[in-house]
């Protein structure tokens, strides 16, 4: 077993440091990773997920997470499942390869009522176009638009029932203060949205 102790990292180190931990392993081999919150622990479970690898995490105290991961044959994982599926469209009507980012809980620059106005607009109307995105990355402002109070919520609710992927920075959610106010999507770190913005055929940024 190998033991990693990443407590006091910022993401998406944890996930960084046990991707490449695991792209070392034998099959079989476990690599255990220390953090100290519960949103590594989520990030670290969903790469394992991801990469169909084994996993199991406990909580030893408020501030000390365990998560321990099966190396397998395929640890270090593959972007060709990925690439296939951003090939063609999917049946639900999500347009593989599109990718739309929410950086903010504004559009545009200038009046602040104006552009959250402007951004529950574009939300709505994205919702409401005959091809879907395949994934909505929020992210620094942008989180406050899957948590509870906001006023896109339950468009993004909508889309993600349709099913369009919504993962919003879990980093972003700490800085805010709004990890127990999450209402709709995944919870994701850095690492996980530049791996998606690399694979995307089309970006798009209102």
């Amino acid at each position: 077993m190998k033991r990693l102790d990443e407590r006091g990292k910022q993401c998406p180190m944890p996930v960084i440091e046990t991707k490449k931990a695991l792209e070392g392993a034998a099959p079989g081999e476990v690599i255990e990773v220390i953090v100290d919150n519960e949103i590594a622990v989520q990030n670290l479970t969903k790469m394992a997920n991801h990469k169909q690898l084994k996993s199991q995490s406990e909580k030893r105290s408020n501030t000390e997470f365990r998560v321990q991961i099966e190396a397998g044959e395929n640890a270090a994982g593959t972007l060709t499942e990925d690439r296939d599926e951003a090939a063609v469209c999917l049946p639900d009507g999500r347009k593989c390869g599109t990718v739309v980012v929410l950086a903010s809980n504004e559009m545009g620059a200038g009046d602040e009522v104006l552009g959250k106005l402007l951004m529950k607009g574009f939300v709505y109307a994205l919702s409401q176009q005959e091809t879907l995105p395949e994934k909505i990355l929020l992210y620094n402002g942008g989180a406050f638009l899957s948590c509870e109070g906001s006023d896109a919520l339950e468009d993004l609710k909508e889309m993600e029932a349709m099913g369009v992927e919504i993962r919003t920075c879990g980093t972003c959610l700490n800085h805010y203060g709004l990890e127990e106010r999450l209402r709709v999507g995944d919870v994701t770190n850095m690492y996980d949205i530049t791996e998606i913005l690399m694979q995307a055929e089309k970006i798009i940024r209102p």
